[in-house]
């Protein structure tokens, strides 16, 4: 923590780092600002009431500060950008031109960040049409037999088709426009601010729930006024718990295998060259939190189509008994959701990290490891090494996840407490790079010159 401080206070210090951070935070008031815009024809306690039963809508209405349980403009927030990304990012490995752009440098991951951003906005139109029919059937309706979710005021009566036209592009539109201003505020960061644009965004949105998260521990304490000293002692446990969990997530992000490798000399011309040692790092939690939000989407799912169908699991009848098997409250689900991380723990690494091309690239720069003859030896003990840090790896991807559910089983009311494992993940992620780019921006404004 004091390093940290140290670093954003030399930042602080230096003139152009300065006004870096300033306009990052413009940037970030911006982003809070819109948030706060609400979107035509839309029943703000109605999405609110009906986020709270749907797990993947609540989990979206964290990742976007609520501004989806409000209903504003940046409502969708940075989500359609980081599924164009994860999608973008698996193709690469699965489609050859992509793959030839992204070893081009430079000028290939410009044109494969233009690529995201139109898959960003195709996506961002498909979720808007998505989340639109989904809030329509998603309440009961009122007495009228109209949605409840809905409000068209005095545009045209209730049954007009013209209102029902007109609401559903004005929200479809406001949500997509939302969507777009999110991937240009994040440009703007990357150019003129301190940089990971996107991340700063995920970042700010999180945070902007922090109060909504204290007001949950509040009204934990005061809802039940017979056991207010067995609360407060279990609200201290699970808050010193959650510094905990905050200690060993920063442990086990920063915490990598470092594989050692030897560079044999060799002669080029008169001059000596290699000799040298060194390793190859592989992060334990190298995937970060991608298998949480691929299991978590994939286990809400079922239950957010069943809601674009009107039905919740509050009745009888296999549809409501199939909805309440994918709810937070089913054993079922923590133990499937786990299994899940595990196993896209594993994917993930599997595509972002090859052996055989490190194993042939150490080969080439005369470089081995030592015990370890080049080649197919040297790619089994990488490919060895590497699944044991990848088990470990996904066993604390999924303790994380998990323990936020379990904690709800203990005790209900926690189940609206929103500082989860995925969050603190994205918190304690975004704060270490970011505390990285600054650390380097320091050191290139002030490293001494050739001529110094």
């Amino acid at each position: 923590m004091n390093g940290m401080l140290t670093v954003f206070r030399n930042a602080w210090v230096d003139t152009q780092l300065r006004k870096k951070i300033l306009y990052t935070l413009f940037i970030l008031l911006i982003f809070r600002l819109g948030s706060c815009i609400f979107v035509p024809f839309l029943n703000n306690s109605a999405i609110t009431e009906m986020i709270s039963g749907a797990s993947l809508l609540n989990y979206l209405d964290v990742m976007t500060g609520g501004a989806l349980g409000q209903g504003t403009l940046l409502a969708m927030s940075i989500t359609p950008y980081i599924n164009a990304s994860i999608i973008i990012q698996l193709l690469t490995v699965a489609i050859p031109p992509l793959e030839r752009l992204a070893k081009e440098g430079e000028t290939g991951q410009k044109k494969i960040q233009k690529i995201t951003k139109f898959v960003a906005l195709g996506i961002a139109v498909f979720q808007a049409i998505g989340f639109y029919f989904t809030l329509r059937n998603g309440i009961n309706s009122d007495s009228g037999g109209h949605t409840a979710i809905l409000k068209y005021g005095d545009i045209a009566a209730n049954d007009d088709t013209f209102a029902v036209v007109l609401s559903a592009i004005t929200i479809v539109a406001c949500f997509v426009a939302g969507a777009s201003v999110i991937i240009w505020l994040g440009d703007r960061i990357n150019e003129k601010g301190i940089g990971n644009g996107i991340s700063m965004i995920l970042f700010a949105g999180i945070i902007a729930r922090i109060p909504q998260t204290l007001a949950s521990f509040v009204s934990i304490l005061t809802s039940d006024k017979e056991h207010v000293g067995t609360n407060i002692v279990f609200v201290i446990i699970t808050l010193i718990i959650f510094v905990a969990m905050i200690w060993f997530v920063i442990f086990m992000t920063n915490a990598e295998r470092r594989i050692p490798v030897q560079y044999a000399k060799r002669v080029v011309g008169r001059k000596m060259y290699g000799g040298q040692s060194t390793h190859i790092p592989i992060k334990v939690a190298m995937s970060g939190v991608m298998p949480i939000i691929f299991a978590m989407s994939l286990m809400a799912l079922p239950q957010t189509i069943c809601l674009f169908f009107g039905i919740k699991g509050d009745g009888e009848g296999f549809w409501n008994g199939f909805v309440r098997f994918f709810s937070h409250q089913s054993p079922a689900y923590a133990i499937i959701y786990f299994l899940l991380i595990l196993g896209f723990n594993y994917f993930y690494v599997a595509i972002t990290y090859n052996p055989i091309e490190i194993a042939n690239n150490l080969k080439k720069n005369n470089g081995a490891i030592p015990g370890y003859r080049p080649g197919k030896p040297t790619s089994d003990f990488i490919y060895n090494s590497l699944n044991k840090i990848t088990l470990f790896g996904a066993i604390f991807l999924g303790i994380i996840a998990v323990f936020p559910i379990i904690l709800s089983w203990i005790n209900p009311q926690f189940s609206q407490v929103s500082l989860g494992g995925t969050t603190m993940l994205i918190i304690v992620g975004v704060a270490l790079e970011t505390v990285r780019s600054l650390e380097s921006q320091i050191m290139m404004r002030h490293h001494p010159g050739f001529l110094d």
